[in-house]
C-alpha cells in the first residue's frame, strides 16, 4: 500500500492567494489542524497550521506568509504507507501532502483516513483473540513464535511489537484466529515465554473501540 492510494481528493489545498481567514474557515469546515498551501503551478509552498494564521493579520494572503519557517513536509506517491505514518506522528500533523518525483502536489493524506487504513490492515476485524508478550530484546523470534502458536492448529493474523520497560525488553501483541487462548498461552509459557496480558474477542473489541472513540474525540477537538 503506497500514499497514493490514500489521498483524499475531497480535501482541498489551499491556494496562496487566500486570506487567514479563508484558511481559518477551511480547516474548520473539514475538522484537521494543518492544511498544505500550493503556488499556481501546484508546487507544493508548505504547510499551514492554525498557530500560524493566529500570528498574521486576519485578511493577509497567505502567501505573504514566510513560509521558510513553517514545516515543509511531505511524502512521495510511492512511499510506503509506514513511512507516512511515521512523518504524521513525528511531527504530530493531522494531514500530510503527496507529491510526484519533481514536486508537483497530488493531493493530501487526513490523519483518520491513515487510522481507518491500519484498522482494517490489521486484522482488526477479524474473529480471534489477542496476547501480549514481554520478552528481552535478544530473545525475539517471530519466527520461533509463530511455530508454537501453530503447534495448537492456530494461525497469527497479525503482530505488534512496542518498546518495553526498558531499553533491553520489548512488547509483542498477536492476534490469532482462536478465540480460546489457554492451550496456547500454556505453550508459550513452557517455552517460558512471559504471557503479560490476554483478550478474548468481545474485551478486545470493546477496548479497541473505546480507544478508536477516545482518539476520534481528541482529534475533533
Amino acid at each position: 500500500m503506497t500514499a497514493e492510494s490514500l489521498i483524499a481528493y475531497d480535501i482541498p489545498a489551499l491556494q496562496t492567494e487566500q486570506t487567514g481567514k479563508d484558511a481559518f474557515h477551511a480547516l474548520n469546515d473539514h475538522h484537521v489542524k494543518h492544511l498544505p498551501v500550493v503556488d499556481a503551478e501546484r508546487q507544493l509552498v508548505g504547510i499551514l497550521s492554525e498557530e500560524d494564521i493566529f500570528n498574521h493579520k486576519l485578511y493577509e494572503p497567505i502567501g505573504e506568509y514566510n513560509f521558510s519557517t513553517l514545516r515543509r513536509f511531505a511524502v512521495r506517491h510511492t512511499d510506503h504507507v509506514f513511512e507516512v505514518m511515521r512523518i504524521m506522528g513525528e511531527n504530530r500533523l493531522t494531514v500530510i501532502p503527496v507529491v510526484d518525483e519533481q514536486g508537483n502536489y497530488l493531493g493530501l493524506i487526513a490523519q483518520n483516513d491513515l487510522l481507518r487504513y491500519f484498522a482494517n490492515a490489521a486484522s482488526f476485524t477479524e474473529p480471534g483473540g489477542v496476547l501480549v508478550l514481554e520478552m528481552n530484546r535478544r530473545d525475539y523470534s517471530l519466527g520461533a513464535i509463530a511455530r508454537i502458536v501453530e503447534e495448537e492448529d492456530a494461525k497469527i493474523l497479525s503482530t505488534f511489537v512496542t518498546s518495553g520497560a526498558s531499553a533491553e525488553t520489548i512488547e509483542l501483541t498477536i492476534k490469532v484466529n482462536r478465540q480460546e487462548l489457554g492451550r496456547i498461552v500454556a505453550s508459550l509459557e513452557r517455552y517460558e515465554y512471559d504471557v503479560k496480558e490476554t483478550f478474548a474477542e468481545l474485551d478486545y473489541a470493546d477496548a479497541l473501540q473505546e480507544r478508536y472513540d477516545s482518539l476520534m474525540n481528541y482529534l475533533n477537538i
